[in-house]
């Protein structure tokens, strides 16, 4: 296990070189930043002098070598816009960005195995084809569309909950958290809703086609001859290995989730990473860019390590040489 994971460190290195050159290459081609800093009414020595100030006059490989190396030592560079460091204003957003993906992950993993479970169980039931029914409705339903109707029915006709914003939140120092106040909660629950509804039909479907192949084992048929109680066959004999896909899809997804919530954190007004993306691109801010999507590359890698691991878990019979 060691020697795998010193391996997938080492991959995990090359892919995000990989991922920050290629950033640096197709930014060469998304407009000039410093048109927009110098001012529509700068002269051509202004924007060659801002230019300069910025190194971007320095050819290609030297600019990239510089960021790799300052990069290196934790320091991304300075946002063209806001004149701060690029890696401290993402890292100001995480935080609601990672709270709104984790309880979107935790609704959509806990209701989509828990369903898929029980439709797989009496697949030819009404509740069971309902279930499926609107599951597909999940899928087929773009997220901002559910983020508006969301709003609609719980903001606008019952007035139960806040359609914007991330509501009171409290400092812990290092992290700004808003699940510890009653208004944070509220406002969280919408959004999180419309994250989970796409992630829940998916993980429902395939938890039920895993279930349903894993109960036709022959271990679990033996399971069931022994007169074992049915929720230890159902849940320790045959959900623990159906789970291993379910791990596989859940870990991509919340990782995209976390790096890719820019829908339903428009929609919301909600204050994450997302929001900070969708303004540095219409400002050409590429040092924020390209920090952004490192370090989105970086939690995507180490999510997959995460769910590799847990797969030793679920299963015994897996090893890693």
């Amino acid at each position: 296990m060691f020697v795998f994971i010193i391996r997938r460190l080492i991959q995990c290195v090359i892919v995000l070189l990989t991922v920050s050159l290629l950033c640096f290459i197709l930014f060469q081609f998304a407009g000039d930043p410093v048109v927009n800093m110098a001012g529509k009414y700068a002269t051509i020595e202004d924007i060659e002098r801002v230019r300069s100030s910025l190194g971007l006059d320095k050819p290609f490989y030297v600019q990239y070598i510089r960021f790799i190396g300052n990069a290196a030592q934790g320091n991304f560079g300075m946002s063209y816009v806001s004149k701060m460091p690029t890696l401290e204003l993402i890292l100001e957003r995480l935080p609601a960005t990672v709270e709104l993906a984790m309880t979107a992950m935790c609704i959509a993993f806990i209701a989509g195995v828990f369903l898929g479970v029980l439709v797989s169980l009496k697949p030819h039931s009404v509740f069971s084809r309902s279930i499926m029914a609107l599951s597909l409705g999940g899928i087929s339903i773009p997220t901002f569309l559910m983020g508006i109707l969301l709003i609609m029915v719980f903001a606008v006709w019952l007035g139960v909950l806040p359609p914007f914003g991330r509501g009171e939140t409290v400092n812990l120092g290092f992290w700004r958290s808003g699940l510890i106040t009653v208004e944070g909660l509220k406002h969280i629950i919408l959004p999180a809703m419309t994250l989970a509804m796409f992630q829940l039909a998916v993980l429902l479907r395939l938890t039920r086609g895993s279930m349903r192949e894993i109960l036709t084992e022959e271990y679990v048929v033996t399971a069931w001859a022994k007169g074992l109680p049915p929720l230890k066959v159902i849940f320790k004999h045959a959900l623990r290995n159906a789970l291993i896909p379910v791990i596989t899809i859940a870990g991509l997804q919340i990782g995209e989730m976390i790096a890719f919530s820019i829908v339903t954190e428009t929609i919301f007004q909600w204050p994450g990473m997302g929001n900070l993306l969708v303004r540095s691109i219409f400002e050409t801010d590429n040092p924020v860019l390209v920090t952004y999507i490192m370090l989105a590359a970086l939690i995507i890698l180490a999510i997959n390590l995460v769910v590799d691991i847990l797969y030793a878990y679920l299963n015994p019979k897996i090893r890693y040489e």
